[in-house]
């Protein structure tokens, strides 16, 4: 049985970590935006800054805890 290389692993980590912190920053910035009243077109950029924000530190967490599972054998 062929296992996944480390490195397919923790980008799988990282894309699936990134996708789940987009989602929760896009959801989380939208409420923020709407409960700190952003004015006009500068709540598309709040949002977007947390999606982006939220999406990075996920997937780098995610990313890190595959790294550290990665040497381990079950």
């Amino acid at each position: 049985m062929a296992r996944d290389s480390c490195l397919t692993r923790v980008g799988a980590g990282v894309a699936l970590g990134g996708a789940i912190g987009g989602a929760v920053g896009a959801v989380f910035g939208t409420y923020d935006a709407i409960r700190c009243k952003v004015p006009g077109l500068l709540k598309v950029r709040h949002i977007g800054q947390t999606t982006i924000a939220s999406a990075g530190i996920f997937g780098l967490f995610l990313g890190a805890g595959s790294l550290i599972h990665c040497g381990k054998s079950y």
